[in-house]
């Protein structure tokens, strides 16, 4: 579903993204893990053209998204993706947030722009909340509306940046257990997180980075209990000792 080979990123002349090469296969979970400033929110950007890259392919779904002529707004509707601040529109109502990109992207009537928006706001727990407003909820709310929307494009895959960071800690679980949920329902993922108990409960893969480089790429089993490098190692010690 999604192919990475020889990503290489630059700000300038610093190297943010060195060689990365790594696939997310139709189903599967991945989780994107490593201390601060290792490149992982920027790997995930480029895998929809949010962040440019300047070498290597990134392939999803067939499509080449560092090709000049692939249409990326297309490409995005076909590929969820959700923040760590949410993005939700703030003058308008959670409706209005669910339904805007299904007519403005996917040209859907507004009918059943509005059905599909609701299915998922139901599904994240949060329908008697679809006439408020972004700033009448919690973060957490929030959050889940945001994943809502995303899921009412009909996605592909789901792209994940560290969506809990932003987050009191009584409101991560409920953000991840939407997130497990979906997991468990077969969607495609890949996750920008430090919320290892997550992980540990759905991942199928961890790719750990550290300076822009993927220092390991391996099953979720062995990256907790035999993680190759001592850098992956030195990480676990410290995120899993707290």
């Amino acid at each position: 579903m999604i192919t990475l080979n020889n990503v290489s990123k630059w700000y300038g002349q610093f190297q943010v993204l060195t060689d990365c090469s790594t696939q997310v296969a139709k189903g599967e979970v991945v989780v994107v893990c490593g201390p601060s400033g290792s490149g992982k929110s920027t790997l995930i950007k480029t895998v929809n053209g949010l962040e440019p890259f300047q070498k290597g392919e990134i392939i999803v779904d067939g499509i080449s998204v560092g090709d000049p002529k692939t249409n990326l707004s297309k490409l995005r509707a076909r590929i969820g993706m959700v923040f760590q601040n949410f993005e939700l529109f703030p003058h308008l109502t959670i409706r209005q947030n669910l339904t805007l990109g299904q007519v403005k992207v996917l040209g859907r009537s507004e009918d059943e722009a509005t059905e599909r928006g609701l299915k998922y706001l139901d599904r994240v727990g949060l329908l008697n909340q679809k006439d408020k407003f972004p700033g009448q909820l919690s973060g957490g709310q929030q959050q889940r509306v945001a994943i809502a929307r995303a899921l009412s494009m009909d996605p592909i895959a789901m792209l994940f940046d560290e969506p809990t960071s932003a987050l009191d800690p009584e409101m991560i679980n409920e953000v991840l257990d939407v997130m497990v949920g979906l997991a468990q329902e077969g969607m495609t993922m890949m996750v920008v997180t430090h919320e290892m108990g997550f992980a540990k409960k759905v991942a199928n893969r961890i790719v750990f980075m550290d300076k822009g480089v993927i220092v390991e790429d391996c099953p979720k089993d062995d990256f907790f209990t035999n993680a190759r490098s001592d850098r992956a190692r030195d990480f676990l010690a410290k995120i899993i000792a707290h």
